[in-house]
């Protein structure tokens, strides 16, 4: 980066690694020095909880309002009934808004460990607004919307973004319902400026063309002077994307995903990314994230659990990363149970249970024929014992004491007898 931010916001965005692309840096960064600006990121709760996919824009709201900004969290409930096509081989399927609202109710239970709303205890004068798309777009009249914005975006200029042109060299479909998509976006940003004063879209880089979009609609529709800004997309050290893990995605509700996961989420962390993972995702001084992702031998491990530690805390508090990070210890380096970890219950009913079912239940493997394949090549064991056999039943003796699960070194579960 050529330019040296002045303002506090974006020189932590900069000194960090937040920063891929910006509409006006030198502009944005005079504006923040001027100002209180409001800036959003969009959401479409197209799942039942937030992830790690979206951390790194909500470690971005967090830093906006830490150095003195309003930060809106805007969720997609008009433009999760279309979906984005951002990235994607195929149409999403289609929710029902009963659907939309839950999973943007969850979404809100995570904004909030991050950033304090307006109606929040101790908010102050730049609380957080948590916005929603359909409040503005289900009234909209299509020819209206069309004659007063359509014409505004051309079929030539949409043709060559990403998400779209992506789309076509790979000969996927690409529906009329999602390529309205990005006008609707680019609409959402000029609502957002209209009812808060709202100057600044963040994302990931595959919006870029949804961001310019609106800065562009702003720009001919009220001549003000809007930004976008967007991270680079997160994969990790060997090119895998973010936060998938064989499980699935590694969710930051703690109904979804227990803190204990999360905590071994980032334990597990390549040696490689522990640095620039510091960075984004935890509060310590860049000086210190750079001096821990340079360790190496057992040392780096020291700096995996600080990354869990303090990664976690964020997520859940500083207690359920205390717990996670004492039954690690407790699990790896005594044997023990564990308290944090996550437990399967089993009734008398339930039992006698094929050990392979037993892991399945445990999710300790996705299916049975993963868990065969673990048991048989010797990665499976019952507290104390390995397992060699699938098909060897356990039974109600087995579980009197509650039972330390684990496939593998570095995933384990608790199996308890209730009833």
């Amino acid at each position: 980066m050529s330019f040296t931010p002045k303002s506090e916001f974006l020189h932590v965005l900069e000194a960090r690694g937040f920063i891929q692309d910006c509409t006006d840096l030198e502009g944005l960064d005079e504006l923040l020095r001027k100002e209180t600006v409001s800036a959003y990121v969009g959401y479409d709760p197209t799942g039942p909880s937030a992830h790690i996919g979206h951390l790194v824009n909500i470690m971005m709201l967090r830093w906006l309002q830490k150095t003195g900004h309003r930060p809106i969290a805007l969720m997609g409930g008009g433009t999760s009934r279309i979906g984005d096509p951002s990235g994607k081989d195929e149409s999403r399927q289609l929710m029902t808004e009963e659907t939309i609202a839950a999973n943007a109710a969850s979404f809100r239970r995570v904004f909030t460990n991050y950033i304090t709303f307006e109606d929040q205890v101790g908010s102050g004068s730049n609380g957080a607004i948590q916005a929603n798309n359909a409040d503005w777009l289900d009234g909209l009249g299509y020819i209206p919307f069309l004659r007063e914005y359509g014409r505004h975006f051309t079929i030539n200029r949409m043709l060559t973004f990403e998400s779209v042109k992506g789309r076509l060299e790979r000969e996927q479909p690409l529906t009329f319902l999602e390529f309205n998509y990005m006008l609707l976006q680019a609409y959402d940003f000029l609502e957002l400026y209209r009812r808060t004063g709202c100057r600044l879209q963040m994302g990931g880089s595959d919006q870029w063309g949804n961001i310019v979009n609106g800065v562009d609609l702003a720009r001919r529709i009220e001549g003000v002077e809007v930004f976008g800004l967007v991270t680079p997309l997160l994969t990790t050290s060997d090119g895998r994307k973010m936060g998938k893990t064989a499980k699935g995605a590694v969710w930051l509700n703690a109904d979804m995903l227990a803190p204990y996961d999360l905590w071994q989420f980032w334990r597990n962390t390549t040696d490689a990314d522990v640095g620039r993972f510091l960075k984004l995702f935890t509060e310590l001084p860049v000086d210190e994230c750079e001096r821990l992702g340079t360790l190496g031998g057992a040392e780096i491990n020291e700096a995996k659990a600080i990354l869990a530690n303090e990664a976690t805390a964020l997520a859940h508090g500083r207690a359920a990363a205390e717990a996670a990070a004492a039954t690690a210890r407790e699990t790896f380096a005594e044997g023990g149970a564990g308290a944090e970890l996550p437990v399967v219950e089993l009734g008398h009913g339930d039992l006698p249970v094929s050990a392979a079912q037993l892991f399945v239940r445990a999710g300790l493997a996705a299916s049975g024929k993963e868990a065969k394949r673990l048991i048989e090549g010797g990665g499976a064991r019952l507290g104390d014992r390995a397992l060699a056999d699938p098909g060897e039943m356990i039974g109600a003796e087995a579980l009197v004491e509650p039972q330390r699960l684990s496939a593998g070194k570095k995933r384990h579960a608790l199996a308890r007898l209730t009833g």
